[in-house]
Formats: structure tokens, sequence, C-alpha cells
């Protein structure tokens, strides 16, 4: 593998392979880009077919973290790290300490938070070797569970969808079918019933079904029927890959709006929905309340504050369709779009404030 032509090609800025012999430890944190700030991204624990593998993970979550936080308006840059390993047998306390340290080794330039396969205790075991990190336990001064934060900012972002498919961003009345009620989706369902639309519900757990349906009035339906049934909003909250060549031609919603990630199974599939009339909330911008929340405890939190951000999911929903109608292209490049041009301004304007503190440096030393 070309791992300088790989990076050059997304131009990433560092890729660090962290080993520790004694704990087992085999990490990789790779940073995309730092021009908002700080590389912020969460630590993923997977058992990974190869090594190369795990980089190729590495790099594009990394990628998608930089989009993510700068969608979101954060002063943040992406990263991601990788463990190669099975986290219900693989884990202990010397090896996310050797990972700490690890962290702590890049002075700032990466801050890490809880993924797939790694947990609050673990961060709090993160901690002990670094102050770069957050998502932490409540003790340590972390907002706690993160699931209703992102709830909210997805019932915000789908009222902006909705606003733009039906005119207005009053959801009383609108049905509204939700794939998957676990933690986040159940809060969001709470969100929903509230202002009094009407939920359709389908999730593997029977449990989790039972629960929407006595708790929300939901109605519930098989895990393959969700796709077409009569609904106004289709809401992915579970599986990634969801808008595919089988499930398109059954969609008989106005707006895609969900928190699943990767909902996209091929970026074509963006294009048909575009081309079908169908409002899609991009996953990584709608999505983006639990790194709002956890960016917020780093300069000590306060939930208020991070709920206010959160809001502003609304009006990030609403600039990624004007900027799709404006460039003519679907929303899902649009997304893109409106984190590259933010990262782009700012990148413009530090070059600025560089080439002028050079130029004041240079005369001094005249």
């Amino acid at each position: 593998m070309a791992i300088f032509d790989q990076m050059k090609n997304d131009d990433y800025e560092q890729i660090v392979f962290c080993q520790d012999k004694n704990s087992g430890l085999k990490a990789i944190i790779a940073i995309h880009d730092t021009t908002l700030g700080p590389a912020l991204g969460g630590t993923r624990m997977w058992e990974y077919d190869s090594e190369e593998q795990a980089l190729e993970d590495a790099l594009r979550l990394a990628k998608g973290m930089t989009y993510k936080n700068a969608a979101a308006g954060l002063n943040y840059g992406g990263g991601k790290t990788v463990i190669i390993g099975n986290p219900n047998k693989d884990k202990s306390e010397e090896m996310f300490r050797a990972f700490g340290r690890f962290v702590q080794s890049l002075n700032g330039r990466y801050i890490t938070a809880e993924d797939v396969g790694t947990t609050v205790e673990d961060m709090d075991i993160i901690h002990e070797e670094t102050d770069f990190v957050t998502g932490i336990s409540p003790a340590f001064g972390s907002s706690g569970n993160p699931a209703p934060v992102t709830a909210y900012g997805v019932y915000k972002g789908m009222k902006a969808a909705a606003e733009e498919a039906f005119g207005t961003d009053c959801l009383k009345g609108k049905t509204i079918a939700v794939q998957g009620v676990g933690n986040v989706a159940y809060h969001l369902c709470n969100y929903l019933h509230e202002e009094g639309a009407e939920l359709i519900v389908t999730d593997i757990k029977k449990s989790s079904v039972e629960r929407a349906v006595r708790d929300f009035n939901a109605k519930a339906v098989d895990t393959d029927e969700i796709y077409s049934v009569q609904c106004d909003i289709f809401s992915p909250c579970a599986l990634g890959s969801v808008v595919n060549d089988k499930t398109i031609s059954q969609f008989k919603a106005k707006v895609i709006a969900g928190s699943a990630n990767n909902q996209l199974k091929e970026s074509r599939h963006g294009d048909i929905i575009h081309e079908m009339g169908i409002i899609y909330a991009p996953d990584y911008v709608i999505n983006a309340g639990g790194v709002i929340n956890v960016a917020d405890e780093l300069i000590g939190y306060n939930r208020e504050r991070a709920m206010k951000k959160v809001e502003s999911i609304y009006d990030n929903i609403k600039k990624v369709i004007d900027i799709s109608k404006r460039d003519q292209i679907p929303t899902y490049r649009a997304a893109d779009r409106l984190a590259e041009e933010r990262i782009e301004k700012i990148k413009n304007s530090r070059t600025q404030f560089l080439l002028r503190e050079k130029h004041i440096l240079r005369r001094k030393n005249l």
C-alpha cells in the first residue's frame, strides 16, 4: 500500500501507528485536517480482517469527522482512532492507558471520545493518562448519556427538511416511519409524539417495538415493511445503507431524515432520490448532536449552551438545502460543499493572518 500517495489524495495530515507489546495495543490514529482546530473523533475498537482494512477504516472515518465537525459549525478538525482487537475479550486497563499516552504525546492535535466498541468506562481509563479525551463519566464533568441530545438534533433537522417538503415545519399530524427504536430513536419518538406526529415503528428487538407502541401509541410493522408504508417522513435510525436499489422503489415518503450513519449505500442513490423529489437530510449533518455535545464538554459543559448549539442543526439543514438549490446538486453533495466552503474560508483567513505576522516580523528584523 502506497500510504503517502493515499494520504496525498485526500490531503491527510498525519497517521500515528501505536504499538505496546505489554498490553497488546495495536492502534492507528488518523488526523485528516486541523484547519478549524484540533482533530476531534472517537476511538473505534474492531476485529479487522487485516491491518490494511484497519488503516482504510481509520482514514475514511477521520475524513468523515472533518466534514461532520465543519458542517456542524464546530471549531474542530477531523480525526479518528481504530484499535485492532475484539472489544468483548481483548480490552484491558493497561491497553487503554497505553493508548492514552499516545494521545497525550500528540499534545492536543487530536482529542478522542467513545465510538463503536468502546465505552465511557474506557474513556475514563484513557483520561488517567491524558486530558485530550471527552465523553467521560459525569464524575469527571461529562454530560452523561448523549442519546437525548443526538435525538434532539435529529428532531430539529427533520423539522427543517419538513419545512422544505411541506411548506411548514410543524409535524403535528404527519406520519413518520421510524426504522429502529433504540436509545437515540426512542428519544426522537418522544419529541415527535409530543408534537402530535403519528408513528410507525420497527426494530429487530421485539421489546423495543413494544415500548414504542406502549409509550407513543405507535403502529408496529415488520422490518421489511417499513420501507413501503404510507408515510410523510422515513426516519432511518438503525442500519446504514438503507437507501439502496431494493428500497428506493418502495419509498412513499417525501422526506428522509434519521440518525443512522451512512444511509446511502452508494452516492448514486443520493442522486436518484434527489431526482425523485425526496428531501434527504444528510446523515452527518442531522446526527451531529452527539459530537456537538461532547465538544461542549471540552470547554466546561453547560447544557443550555450545548442544546442551543444543537438547535443550529435546523439552520444547517436549511443551508444544505439552499446550496442544493443554488448549485443544482443533491443534498448529500451540498452537505460536503457546506463543510468544504467553511474550511476553505478559514484556511484563507488563516493564510492572510500568517502572512501579516511574517510581514511584521520581517520589518522588525530590518
